[in-house]
């Protein structure tokens, strides 16, 4: 049986946009470039300085997310603070908690990975 794998380099999958993109940060449709359908899976870029990254929760559909840093460092703003991460970090963010990104000096690159408990996944905005 011969492998049945996707390999796709990040930087070949173009950002999302649309009617929703932001400027200054760049969702890139990982998880639809690799055929990915049990979950959602974005890379977001945001340069530094950009505080257009929208605050929003879950809490409508039940998706949990999961990010992690995989290069620069930034902040993580929810309803209890202000959190700091860095490259490698990995930070699970409840359905229901507000969550806002700023990027640090050098901007932020982040893994999202997101699905509800129980519910097949439904792709939104980019993959």
């Amino acid at each position: 049986m011969a492998d049945e794998i996707t390999q796709v380099n990040i930087r070949s999958v173009e950002p999302y946009e649309g009617p929703n993109s932001i400027p200054g940060v760049g969702f890139r449709p990982a998880g639809a470039a690799l055929g990915v359908s049990a979950w959602g899976m974005n890379v977001i870029d945001i340069d530094a300085g950009v505080t257009g990254y929208p605050r929003h929760s879950h809490a409508k559909d039940g998706q949990e997310e999961v990010y992690v840093v995989m290069s620069g460092a930034g902040t993580l703003e929810t309803d209890g603070g202000s959190h700091a991460v860095n490259q490698g970090d990995m930070v699970r963010v409840p359905s229901d908690v507000e969550r806002h990104w700023t990027a640090g000096g050098e901007g932020i690159t982040l893994l999202a990975l997101g699905g509800t408990p129980g519910e097949p996944y439904t792709p939104g905005m980019g993959g």
